[in-house]
């Protein structure tokens, strides 16, 4: 190596963490399980969901794409929050298959559902709402964990990238230690 040192990230050259700069590998991986609770379990729901969704929103009154996303993410406690790029579209989908009308007033966009918007929601008025659906009722207690575990990643990748030598020592115990904690929850009998 010509006497330079390569390193996998997440040691510095004597071997430890801590020692020298912080570790340019501890965003990656944080990065990195952030995606993969995000992957494996938020709950993945469909464009014909967010289809359903704005359909059955729109039956109770009048909204526009913020309050949509809002009030969905809301009726399945923080589990689903459809993004804007699939809810504006959905919008436009149905607008131009004449179940919604758009109305502007200061520079928003409210939706409501025309006469032919009225019967197809009524036509599945009987099944659960996509909210209620087993894949978004599921992550409603199980979604709070890898919320939690994003939420731990995005707090060390910030001391990882801003915080000092020491910062990043400290912050490395106290993982390892919720790790250990973590471990002994499943050993519980």
């Amino acid at each position: 190596m010509n006497g330079s040192y390569m390193g996998d990230g997440f040691t510095g050259p004597s071997g430890g963490w801590g020692q020298g700069r912080a570790p340019q590998g501890l965003w990656e991986a944080m990065e990195q399980l952030r995606g993969m609770f995000e992957q494996k379990v938020a709950p993945r729901m469909g464009r014909g969901d967010v289809r359903a969704a704005v359909l059955s929103l729109l039956a109770e009154k009048p909204m526009h794409g913020y309050q949509i996303i809002s009030e969905i993410a809301e009726r399945s406690g923080g589990a689903w929050k459809p993004s804007a790029g699939s809810v504006y579209p959905t919008l436009q989908l149905l607008a131009d298959e004449g179940l919604i009308s758009a109305e502007e007033s200061n520079g928003r966009k409210t939706y409501s559902l025309t006469e032919a918007g009225r019967a197809e929601a009524a036509a599945s008025a009987d099944r659960p709402a996509p909210w209620q659906t087993s894949s978004a009722r599921d992550s409603g207690t199980g979604g709070a964990l890898p919320k939690a575990g994003i939420e731990l990643a995005q707090a060390a990748a910030q001391v990882g990238r801003t915080g000092t030598p020491e910062q990043v020592k400290q912050a490395v115990e106290v993982l390892d230690d919720a790790r250990r904690r973590l471990y002994s929850i499943l050993a519980q009998d």
